[in-house]
């Protein structure tokens, strides 16, 4: 048996045991009592939404405020942290460096191991319910995701530029900062707008912590069953995703070309 084969095989077997140990029935993915009710009267308001536009307005403003300063900050903490962790940085240093690149690339790794609903848990409590710990709570774990993307994304840049600069007697310093990392430019910023995507996600999610947010007018007309208007802030929430996800393609296009 192949490597490969043994791999798939062993990711079959958790997902089994995974789902015997759950106790994970087919019957639970079906409304039970009055829940069918609930489903249908759901999506029937999907097709008569009730848009308060001064709401909405103010929610998607703010949405979008907090998601812009949380991958602003998140990117400016990621950059440098990225250099250090890459490998190709430290070629040919000693031991001393190698074991400050893996501290950086463990702190990294802490970074995003929480995510960012514990962080604005975490926040809340210690700074209250303020932009600053929102956007804070983002750009932490961000920072981590994009750190480690962008280390790697430069490790595994080309080496032309980098050689070509080695040719001519170029120090260590001059072919990293001049030669590796400007050919990882384009895949780090395409990157960055993808991030920027989810951080809209992100931002719209912790309206249900109560900040201001698309989240929070859709958790507060659920829990009062206004599903019409539900669905409105679902609309434009899919909007601003859509519009965003076609601008930061064509930014893409021009970075990478």
């Amino acid at each position: 048996m192949s490597n490969r084969a043994r791999i798939l095989l062993s990711i079959a077997i958790a997902s089994l045991a995974a789902y015997l140990y759950l106790g994970i029935s087919v019957r639970e993915l079906f409304p039970r009592g009055n829940g069918i009710e609930i489903v249908q009267q759901f999506a029937a308001a999907a097709l008569g939404p009730e848009a308060n536009t001064q709401n909405i307005l103010m929610a998607l403003l703010v949405t979008v405020k907090y998601a812009v300063a949380a991958i602003t900050l998140a990117f400016a903490l990621a950059l440098p942290l990225s250099v250090i962790a890459s490998s190709s940085f430290w070629s040919g240093c000693g031991i001393t460096c190698h074991v400050l690149r893996w501290v950086v690339r463990s702190f990294i790794a802490l970074m995003r191991s929480v995510h960012e609903l514990l962080w604005a848990v975490l926040l809340l409590s210690a700074m209250g319910l303020s932009p600053i710990s929102a956007v804070i709570a983002i750009a932490i774990p961000y920072a981590g995701t994009l750190a480690k993307v962008f280390s790697d994304i430069i490790d595994e840049s080309s080496l032309k530029a980098e050689n070509a600069l080695n040719s001519i007697g170029a120090s260590r310093w001059q072919k990293f900062f001049f030669g590796r990392l400007p050919q990882a430019i384009p895949d780090i910023l395409s990157y960055a707008f993808y991030r920027f995507e989810c951080a809209l996600r992100s931002s719209a999610i912790l309206g249900f912590f109560g900040f201001p947010t698309l989240g929070y007018y859709i958790k507060l007309e659920f829990d009062n069953l206004n599903y019409a208007k539900v669905w409105a802030y679902l609309y434009v929430l899919l909007a601003m995703v859509v519009v965003v996800e076609y601008y930061s393609m064509q930014l893409r296009r021009r970075f990478v070309a």
